[in-house]
């Protein structure tokens, strides 16, 4: 299912959603700029969950040893990597940030990264594959979403179906989103493989963001309210 618009319009101009995608994009294009040099970077820079485990093993956890879950958010493999993540950020995260206002939206957004590294890390400690691409931090703003506008009608595209389009309400299609994130994640500890994707990573943020949501939400704005 890939998401095309939503029915609510912005309350006011998201300025915190367009520079999170604007920094993803930049970062992206100064990926691309260092050509073969790219996979030494990422290795130096992004999360990695065993080197992690070894730095609190031999008790050298730093500030340093963090810097790594917050880069990651904005690094990404490749432009549907990229496109796919911004797309759902541009539909969702406008109207959460309205629910936050901007400052406490982009901590919301950070917290929510942080929490699906952190449940990605639990469920993988000793994996050697570096954790890289916002879409933690945003099903964190698919989970506020979740609560916040479940009535919104989302136009979606089932690209099995090449013209196939439908307006269906934001808590069936983020409903079966997370379902989808579940089961792959179940899937991937079963077979041992993820397939390259940080399925833990989207489940945790989900829940990680409809967790946080309640705090910083601004009065005024209900959850499940009718739209």
């Amino acid at each position: 299912m890939i998401p095309l618009h939503d029915s609510i319009p912005s309350r006011t101009v998201p300025v915190v959603n367009y520079l999170l995608i604007m920094a993803n994009v930049v970062i992206f294009l100064f990926e691309l700029s260092l050509g073969h040099h790219l996979q030494k970077f990422i290795a130096a820079t992004a999360f990695i969950p065993a080197a992690f485990t070894m730095s609190v093993y031999q008790d050298n956890v730093t500030l340093s040893t963090f810097t790594p879950v917050f880069v990651s958010m904005f690094l990404h493999g490749g432009w549907f990597h990229l496109g796919g993540n911004m797309l759902f950020l541009w539909i969702f995260g406008d109207n959460v940030e309205d629910s936050m206002g901007h400052f406490r939206y982009l901590i919301f957004y950070l917290l929510s990264g942080v929490g699906a590294t952190a449940i990605y890390y639990i469920v993988n400690p000793i994996s050697q594959e570096p954790i890289i691409g916002a879409s933690g931090a945003i099903a964190g703003v698919l989970g506020a979403y979740f609560l916040l506008y479940p009535w919104s009608r989302v136009l979606t595209w089932f690209p099995m179906f090449i013209f196939f389009v439908i307006e269906i309400p934001a808590v069936v299609f983020l409903g079966i989103w997370f379902v989808l994130q579940m089961y792959s994640g179940l899937l991937s500890l079963e077979t041992g493989t993820a397939g390259g994707v940080a399925w833990w990573a989207h489940v945790g943020g989900f829940v990680v963001g409809g967790t946080l949501v309640g705090f910083f939400k601004k009065r005024g704005y209900y959850f499940f309210w009718q739209q």
